[in-house]
């Protein structure tokens, strides 16, 4: 009995340490948060006063600062890295979680903790790497500057300990003692069977392309390891154990992925979409929408795809872009009978549709990883967004054709002419956008920031709706969806960087060219091959990934580079917003409140509808190209 007894307090003690060690993981997480979060939403302002100061000096005065684009580009950075640690101490980073949603609650939380666990392996593999690189940068000096590279190499090195130490609080806070030791044994032991298996490893070849970036990362991605951390830990464990290229050569490339100048305009975008909704500049332009077409069967659903269209040209970010769209129009779109599964998943479907809409993020990754102009694709984003919206809009005028609108008022025309009055600052913004980009007037960093000028002067003295207690929110936030975002980017870059190197691009290239049909076929080949890998990997990282491989492969066949953009772009939006596997579909769903299950049905309609209109994208180049 005092063995039981003896046994029973241990179990106690063991359970009080447990506890004990969460609740202190819990503040010291809590202060970590407050720590990175703080300079993260200050290096977001910078940027803006930085390039705002940059725009200024070019196009007020006439005499560019020639350090304003270096000074930047160091910020951008430790924003991108340190945004990166306020998103992993979050829990924000991009991982798909349908497998793991249909499994137990043990099972999903146990999962969890290897992903935290494979998560932190990847960031032990690296941070030496990370050290050695940024060492190795303080024998470059900045040319405009003129101060030591290492400045700005060292947000590798910190970033990635910082996130170590995140990693390290999130498994004491998410997991019990055996948990915990269960998940790390296996990660290592999994670590340590493919480091003994090197020698054999090395003869296979190719071969290892499959092990490595199809089978190891395909477990981890259906694991719900964050996607950026699942590139990673493969491109680590396959260059490490089968070349004999230095681990800092993966550094340089993840470096090198999320450098790039033209991605400057991620966050400031990310930004942007956040200021509109908060000064009230969407829900103007969904007022006017409302008072032309209320009164119609299915009205508003043509309201939702129209105000979508409006403001992805503004904000870039579908998140943002749902975000500032749905809870305007839910509640009245409720009110008229509409049914909740239908809303969401025409919201889904507009978060596809409007993948092409300039400025898009997505368009912007193109034009960094493949060279094609950012002007031509912002110019033939459009029209391929409108031959979705009729898409779309058929399918609604069909499933509401017989909608009862008898206790519906239509609006007057003073009251059209009040609210056009009223939204014509907020609709004046994204033709402005496309317009200096297009024109060549202003790069499409130096809009976002015009853009963001101009919505602080539109929220203060035009709709006087600025909260400004909601400013360092915003700024955090952008600053954890931008690092997200870079951070895939970087990871991306270092696995198609790998790729290219195996020689795998030019065995790619000669399969898709020596298919039979043509560009037909080698069209539709590309429609399946996005919409499976937009489904499965989100859609900045397949562009990443396969962008570079493939944008060769259709010019060397005869497919115009912004066609061929169009093409991937609205695939891969299928496959992002499409369930089950889709994560845009589950975003649309948190933001819109409503159960998952209600959406499947309806979106049937609706991503057939899509799907058609890609089709006729694909087989009509003019209408990517006809305006170039």
């Amino acid at each position: 009995m005092s063995a039981v007894n003896h046994a029973s307090n241990i179990d106690a003690d063991i359970g009080a340490s447990q506890t004990g060690a969460r609740l202190w993981a819990a503040k010291a997480n809590k202060v970590l948060g407050h720590v990175v979060a703080i300079p993260a939403a200050l290096l977001v302002l910078a940027e803006i006063a930085v390039l705002s100061a940059g725009i200024v000096g070019r196009y007020v005065f006439h005499s560019p600062i020639i350090w304003s684009d270096e000074l930047a580009g160091i910020l951008f950075l430790w924003l991108a890295m340190l945004g990166s640690v306020v998103a992993f101490q979050r829990g924000e980073h991009m991982r798909m979680t349908a497998i793991i949603g249909m499994l137990s609650a043990e099972a999903r939380a146990f999962l969890d903790v290897v992903a935290a666990a494979a998560s932190m392996g990847f960031l032990l593999l690296v941070i030496h790497p990370a050290y050695e690189f940024a060492a190795d940068e303080v024998f470059v000096t900045t040319p405009a500057l003129g101060i030591v590279n290492s400045w700005r190499a060292a947000a590798l090195p910190v970033g990635i300990g910082l996130m170590l130490v995140a990693a390290v609080l999130r498994l004491i806070r998410i997991a019990s003692l055996r948990s915990m030791l269960t998940a790390l044994a296996l990660v290592a032991v999994i670590i340590t069977v493919f480091a003994l298996l090197a020698p054999a490893l090395k003869p296979l070849g190719n071969l290892n392309l499959l092990i490595f970036f199809v089978l190891v990362v395909g477990a981890m991605v259906f694991a719900a390891v964050p996607i950026a951390f699942a590139f990673g830990l493969a491109t680590v464990g396959y260059l490490t154990l089968t070349t004999s290229t230095p681990d800092v050569v993966i550094i340089g490339r993840m470096d090198e992925g999320m450098s790039h100048l033209i991605l400057l305009a991620v966050p400031l975008f990310v930004f942007l979409g956040l200021l509109i909704e908060m000064t009230g500049m969407a829900r103007a332009m969904v007022g006017f929408l409302a008072s032309l077409l209320g009164h119609v069967r299915g009205g508003l659903h043509y309201v939702l795809v129209g105000a979508m269209y409006l403001v992805s040209g503004i904000s870039g970010s579908k998140a943002a872009d749902m975000a500032a769209v749905a809870p305007v129009l839910f509640p009245e779109m409720k009110q008229r009978g509409a049914k909740p599964g239908d809303l969401v998943a025409l919201l889904a479907a507009t978060g596809a549709q409007t993948e092409t809409i300039p400025p898009s993020l997505v368009l912007i990754t193109i034009g960094s990883v493949t060279g094609v102009s950012i002007s031509a694709l912002f110019t033939g984003g459009l029209l391929p967004g409108v031959v979705l919206a009729i898409m779309l809009a058929a399918v609604v005028w069909w499933r509401y054709r017989h909608e009862d609108l008898s206790h519906v008022q239509r609006a007057t025309k003073r009251e059209i002419g009040r609210s056009f009055v009223v939204a014509l600052p907020a609709i004046a913004l994204p033709f402005v956008i496309r317009t200096a980009v297009v024109e060549g007037i202003a790069t499409a960093t130096e809009v976002s920031t015009i853009g963001i000028v101009y919505s602080v002067f539109a929220g203060l003295v035009i709709y006087r709706q600025f909260p400004w207690q909601r400013i360092y929110p915003m700024l955090v936030e952008t600053a954890s969806l931008s690092g997200a975002i870079l951070l895939i980017i970087g990871a991306a870059t270092g696995m198609a960087w790998a790729l290219t190197q195996s020689g795998f691009s030019a065995s790619l290239a000669g399969f898709m060219t020596s298919l039979p049909g043509g560009v037909p076929m080698f069209l539709a080949v590309t429609i399946i091959a996005f919409v499976v890998l937009g489904s499965v990997l989100e859609g900045i990282p397949a562009i990443v990934l396969f962008g570079p491989l493939l944008f060769p492969i259709a010019r060397q066949v005869g497919v115009h580079d912004v066609h061929y953009a169009m093409v991937v772009v609205l695939a891969m939006g299928i496959g992002l917003f499409a369930p089950p596997f889709g994560v845009g579909y589950y975003a649309a769903c948190a933001i819109s409140r409503i159960n998952p299950d209600e959406g499947m049905k309806p979106i049937v309609g609706y991503m057939i509808a899509l799907l058609i209109g890609t089709i006729i994208v694909a087989a009509l180049p003019w209408i990517s190209i006809g305006f170039l």
